[in-house]
């Protein structure tokens, strides 16, 4: 009978202590949910559907978590007071600073507004010579610190071109003693052709050719009434006394080899005649080269002449 009643107690006693470890559980569930921690049982399955027996929890389980639970209060306590020393020690030194300043600016000298001793106020309104152009000597320089006018530099002679000398060798001197003045000169590119280049210019009335003019003999070829200074005389009213030029000029271009190929062609400019120059047809702009080709007609003002030029073929 005694052993019957204490094996009853046993097992009412191990039924208390595993509701008591139950109890503990869900208790540990619900804070950690609410905590946001994860659970530990979500990955088990349920001893039901599984036929397994849940294992029940030792007291040494139970004093770890109490213990870990214990080390983490601790260590926000921890953190909590760090962060209120350190609040602490900065709002400390930005107030030392605040005070160190306000004492560096009162005994600071403050400056004094007048003078009271009748000194003399230096001068300030003289300002210093001004000048455009480059930077001055050193001498200069030395003039402007003491207040006086540098020297002005002596002018030297200038030996440059007037253009003189160009108007005059563009001018001729009648035998009557009139001066003539030529509109226009040679540029530097002017050349004489080569003889080979053996360029004719017909002179058409009609069907007739009136005259034949070699113009590889010279590089430049004046046209007009002026009879004076024009080396292709044209008598019609309507041309110009000097009406138009017919230039030689040296061009270089370059192949597809990147080699230098030099020429001499023959170019056709109008001196702003009244009633202009027609090169096949269209009227030429003024005081424009246009290059001249091989049966190229040209017409000057309202003449009916045709001045046709041609190359003849290369033997």
């Amino acid at each position: 009978m005694g052993d019957e009643m204490s094996e009853s107690g046993d097992r009412r006693s191990r039924h208390r202590k595993h509701e008591n470890e139950l109890e503990d559980d869900r208790t540990e569930r619900k804070r950690r949910h609410r905590d946001g921690e994860p659970s530990r049982h979500t990955h088990r399955s349920r001893s039901r559907e599984t036929g397994q027996r849940r294992r029940s929890r030792s007291p040494n389980s139970r004093d770890r978590r109490s213990r870990s639970r214990d080390r983490d209060r601790r260590n926000r306590d921890r953190d909590v007071d760090r962060d209120s020393r350190r609040r602490r020690s900065g709002e400390r030194s930005s107030g030392r600073r605040h005070l160190e300043d306000d004492s560096n600016r009162s005994s600071r000298p403050k400056p004094r507004r007048g003078r009271d001793d009748g000194e003399p106020k230096p001068d300030t309104t003289r300002s210093l010579v001004q000048r455009a152009g480059p930077l001055p000597s050193q001498g200069d320089t030395f003039a402007i610190s003491t207040g006086e006018e540098p020297e002005k530099p002596v002018e030297k002679p200038n030996f440059r071109t007037t253009g003189v000398l160009a108007a005059a060798s563009n001018s001729i001197t009648q035998a009557d003693g009139t001066t003539i003045t030529l509109k226009y000169h040679e540029p530097a590119e002017a050349r004489k052709p080569a003889p080979r280049d053996a360029w004719k210019l017909f002179v058409f009335k009609g069907q007739d050719i009136v005259d034949t003019i070699e113009l590889c003999t010279r590089s430049c070829w004046l046209i007009g009434r002026e009879l004076t200074i024009a080396d292709l005389p044209a008598e019609h009213p309507s041309i110009s006394k000097q009406h138009a030029v017919i230039q030689f000029r040296y061009t270089e271009k370059r192949n597809e080899f990147g080699d230098k190929m030099g020429r001499v062609k023959p170019y056709l400019i109008d001196l702003e005649s009244a009633n202009g120059t027609m090169l096949n047809g269209e009227k030429v702009p003024d005081s424009r080269y246009l290059e001249l080709r091989n049966k190229d007609m040209i017409q000057f003002g309202s003449s009916t002449r045709e001045y046709v030029l041609m190359l003849p073929p290369k033997e």
